[in-house]
């Protein structure tokens, strides 16, 4: 599916770019906000900020990164879906606000299809099965005989309850057919010193997050969550090759206020796959494991119908929910 998008993005932007000289004349004409709705630091920040830097070359005016976190999201994806629909407040989309959140929270301030305008798809981020090295299973297909035959025993650790991580973690017991328990901690950090240390034995984690850990022999790599493996760590495994069909990862997409007008949209869109086609953010992006993927605003509205589709059933199985 990423390979597709991919390609079908590159054909889009021949097209696109052709859009992009004529619109380039008033917009923009001054800063560009790119909302990220978490932290400075995260994943999404890293690739939020690498990416507004190239596209602020590509557009002729800054692109400025403004992080308003909270609510899992949800605070700056409805920032930018109350803004003006002139493609002057952009957002810095993810799988927890456009996904997960709107099956979590009872009440969204936002609808995740109607209330945005897809701009382009941009990188994946690949999550991780790690053990504690301590622990006896060595494969995937290892740990799921282990969970088959003393179902309950063990546990998994994850970053908070309806967290992408968590998420991973009960669509492999739903897919596996096993059953481990559920420990939620106050973000991926907390989770990882009970990991390191043996308290807890398994979990899901960003693979950037645990890569020292990994190369360090601190953690076992178990496999690795998207269909294809990661580049970073082409030893390991994915989990579909004992779990046919298993996919989940950390995605990053630009959308804009849903009224934005298309020949704008065609703008962010040309700039924002340039950005991704450039060697030198390739590589950066490759250093934290994450894929440059890009598509067409087309393409990157289906993901998300796809993905709360996905997720929905999921969620709702889990149990997480929030007021």
């Amino acid at each position: 599916m990423i390979r597709t998008l991919a390609a079908a993005a590159a054909t889009a932007l021949a097209s696109l770019l052709a859009l992009a000289p004529a619109t380039a004349q008033t917009f923009p004409t001054r800063p560009v906000t790119l909302v990220v709705p978490f932290a400075a630091g995260g994943s999404t920040d890293l690739v939020g900020r690498l990416i507004a830097e190239r596209m602020s070359a590509e557009l002729g005016q800054p692109v400025v990164v403004e992080n308003k976190g909270g609510a899992g999201g949800n605070l700056g994806a409805a920032q930018v879906a109350k803004a003006a629909p002139d493609g002057y407040t952009i957002l810095m989309g993810t799988v927890a606000t456009h996904a997960l959140n709107p099956a979590i929270y009872k009440k969204m301030p936002y609808d995740p299809v109607t209330s945005f305008a897809p701009i382009s798809l941009l990188a994946v981020v690949p999550n991780v099965l790690v053990v504690n090295p301590e622990f006896p299973a060595k494969t995937t297909e290892e740990l799921i005989v282990l969970l088959k035959k003393e179902p309950g025993k063990y546990s998994y650790a994850s970053s908070g309850n309806g967290t992408p991580l968590h998420l991973s973690g009960e669509l492999f017991k739903s897919m596996a057919g096993v059953d481990m328990q559920h420990i939620p901690y106050q973000g991926a950090g907390p989770a990882l010193v009970d990991v390191l240390s043996g308290q807890v034995p398994i979990m899901f984690d960003n693979l950037p997050s645990s890569s020292s850990h990994i190369k360090s022999g601190k953690l076992r790599a178990l496999g690795v969550t998207t269909t294809e493996k990661a580049s970073s760590f082409p030893d390991v495994p994915t989990i579909a090759e004992a779990v046919p069909g298993y996919e989940t990862y950390t995605w990053n997409a630009l959308f804009a206020p849903a009224g934005t007008p298309p020949e704008v949209i065609a703008t962010l869109n040309a700039a924002a796959n340039k950005a991704l086609a450039d060697p030198k953010v390739q590589a950066r992006l490759a250093d934290f494991s994450a894929k440059p993927v890009g598509s067409t605003p087309e393409q990157l509205g289906e993901h998300v119908k796809k993905e709360i589709a996905k997720w929905a059933p999921i969620v709702k199985q889990s149990g997480a929910q929030i007021d």
